[in-house]
């Protein structure tokens, strides 16, 4: 099951778990779509993995399984080579 960790790795901005902005890979890091665009052009800094837009959890199903409340941010995602 996803985490749907609560922001963007890179700059740090809010993906609730009802967001479709949020992007992630393989392994779920988590960027905003304008990050994972501009910033990393599709590809996670951390994996090399493509970056795709992450699933909507039903409200029902959040209840009995909620999002992580845990927050990872790398402001120098920026500088990162992915792999």
């Amino acid at each position: 099951m996803l985490e749907l960790r609560p922001g963007c790795e890179c700059c740090n901005r809010d993906l609730p778990p009802s967001s479709r902005e949020a992007m992630i890979c393989t392994f779920e890091c988590t960027f905003c779509a304008d990050c994972a665009r501009a910033v990393l052009g599709g590809i996670c800094p951390n994996c090399a993995g493509e970056l795709v837009r992450r699933p909507v959890r039903p409200p029902t199903a959040l209840a009995r399984h909620p999002a992580s409340t845990v927050r990872v941010f790398n402001p120098d995602c920026r500088n990162r080579q992915a792999g």
